[in-house]
């Protein structure tokens, strides 16, 4: 071989040497970030999870003591029902029921 020619190979394959070293760092730099990447995403994930639990918790605890406060004022509705009920529908029989025939304050007499 020529002198000239072991000067370009070894150039050339000192070249490739260089172009694959930097393509590895690129890709462990590249697999590096992931990892972070992955790990910040589970990081906030379960930051989310538990602000997620704490509001959906209380939220369930709201409902619970709406459904009970609902149903309290069901029961005293009925209880006040109960209680009415016959004194308001003879009430409103006697109203119907009596009739006590008027002229009415605006009719006028023709004749």
């Amino acid at each position: 071989m020529s002198f000239s020619l072991c000067i370009k190979l070894t150039r050339h394959l000192g070249w490739h040497t260089e172009k694959e070293g930097k393509e590895k760092r690129l890709k462990q730099a590249k697999e590096e970030a992931m990892a972070e990447i992955d790990q910040y995403r589970m990081q906030r994930d379960k930051e989310f999870r538990l602000k997620q639990s704490k509001i959906m918790g209380s939220q369930s605890n709201l409902s619970e003591e709406v459904e009970e406060q609902t149903q309290g004022k069901i029961k005293e509705l009925n209880g006040s029902y109960n209680k009415y009920m016959e004194s308001v529908l003879k009430q409103l029989l006697n109203a119907v029921c009596d009739v006590k025939p008027e002229i009415h304050v605006n009719y006028r007499a023709t004749n």
